[in-house]
């Protein structure tokens, strides 16, 4: 009884994201393709036969809650876990209790661990064999690539269930059912107007849960803080004050940057990707934004200036031997004056870089030229261009027969590959 108390009031006090999160089907907002009628995951679900899964999407989109949903439509008991704050002997204690549960009552249970991708290998692979054998139902929740993330063997027991940022639509439909539900905002006069509804959804950039925190945020500093209604939700002191919502109050709630950036992370690659290829497709435009997009999250100005050198020989090479020139001296400006003052160089590198004439060649000829290293013998330098210091080497025929290019005016014809190499060109044969 304590413990059921305990937790009413934790929920009359949870935040509102908490409190109005779905508790079915109907109320769940997006996900269609994953959890619209018919589809596999719901019809699993619905069967009471949910697969231990993981599911992979960006903060805000409906993990968490599609997980309750499940335990709640399965009637399985759900044990919810973060793996920042547990390891294997909160494992150990879920296991039995799971074993028991299953023994005695014939009931399911789901493993909820949120965050899974912060757990170690070992840790992982102790929660393996409970997965295997049926123990728990592992559902996992990732912000990042399980590819990356979660132990191969522990991933080919789960399916990987993708969840994509909400759109601004599902998010618009969110912040209505939190004015409007008792367990929100239901009993508040709040005067909000759909365009800023709308503002606020389009700013969150697909995460409910940022845009609930900040519509929660303007409507608390609209009146003080909110004490707890008896039915559970928030009120206002006075019910009968209207609360007016409007832009500045959702821009000062939200007083953070919304750009999805890790840069540990898959949005690292595949931010610098996209920089890289609108710089190879000539459009500068584009290599500008997404250089922005990394500069403004906070990545080290050096990482993306050695990445440009790499490309001006990669991608530019033979076609402006400028631009390498051009992307040194853009390392060096980042590291002489660092943040913010280094953004307009490298700037100014990459639009450079969008510009210039491209060219493969020599990305090409070494590629061919490692795979050769790789796949052939380690041929002997030929005899003839080899180098002779001393008499022994010249007795053994080193550096016979050599010809001095500048006495043939650099038109000798000589070879200079290894025997089993002769002939072999890695470059294009164009005249200058």
């Amino acid at each position: 009884m304590v413990n059921d108390l305990f937790d009413q009031n934790l929920k009359k006090d949870a935040p509102l994201a908490d409190r109005i999160r779905a508790r079915d089907f109907k109320e769940f907002e997006g996900q269609e393709d994953l959890i619209g009628k018919d589809k596999v995951l719901r019809l699993a679900i619905e069967r009471d036969e949910p697969p231990s899964m993981i599911l992979w999407g960006p903060p805000g989109c409906g993990k968490t809650t599609l997980a309750r949903i499940i335990a709640k439509i399965t009637n399985s008991v759900f044990i919810q876990m973060s793996a920042v704050t547990s390891g294997k002997a909160d494992l150990t204690k879920i296991v039995g209790q799971a074993q028991e549960n299953r023994k005695l009552h014939n009931q399911k249970t789901i493993l909820f661990l949120d965050e899974i991708h912060r757990w170690t290998k070992a840790q992982q692979d102790a929660l393996l064999p409970h997965v295997e054998n049926g123990t728990v139902i592992l559902i996992g929740a990732t912000t990042e690539n399980p590819s990356f993330e979660i132990i191969s063997a522990l991933l080919s027991r789960c399916r990987v269930f993708v969840l994509k940022k909400l759109e601004p639509e599902a998010i618009i439909k969110i912040l209505k059912h939190a004015l409007k539900d008792d367990r929100g905002f239901g009993s508040l006069k709040i005067k909000i107007t759909p365009s800023i509804i709308k503002y606020l959804a389009e700013l969150a950039d697909g995460d409910a849960r940022s845009a609930l925190n900040a519509l929660e945020l303007a409507v608390s500093s609209s009146v003080g803080a909110i004490p707890a209604s008896p039915a559970g939700g928030r009120q206002s002191p006075s019910l009968k004050k209207e609360i007016t919502i409007n832009k500045q109050k959702i821009q000062d709630a939200l007083q953070r940057s919304h750009i999805l950036y890790d840069k540990g992370g898959e949005e690292h690659y595949n931010i610098i990707s996209a920089l890289h290829k609108s710089m190879r497709g000539s459009n500068a435009d584009a290599a500008l934004y997404w250089l922005g997009r990394m500069l403004e999250a906070g990545e080290d100005p050096l990482y993306v200036a050695r990445r440009l050198i790499r490309f001006a020989s990669e991608d530019i090479g033979l076609a402006n031997s400028q631009a390498l020139v051009q992307a040194v001296s853009a390392y060096q400006a980042c590291h002489f004056i660092g943040m913010p003052e280094c953004e307009l160089a490298l700037a100014q590198a990459v639009v450079y870089m969008a510009k210039c004439k491209k060219s493969n060649e020599l990305y090409e000829a070494y590629g061919q030229i490692k795979n050769d290293v790789k796949y052939t013998q380690n041929d002997p330098v030929p005899l003839h261009i080899r180098n002779a210091p001393t008499q022994l080497m010249k007795d053994l025929n080193y550096s016979k027969g050599y010809k001095y290019s500048p006495k043939y005016d650099y038109k000798e014809e000589q070879d200079y590959l290894p025997e089993k190499l002769k002939g072999r060109k890695y470059l294009k044969n164009k005249k200058e």
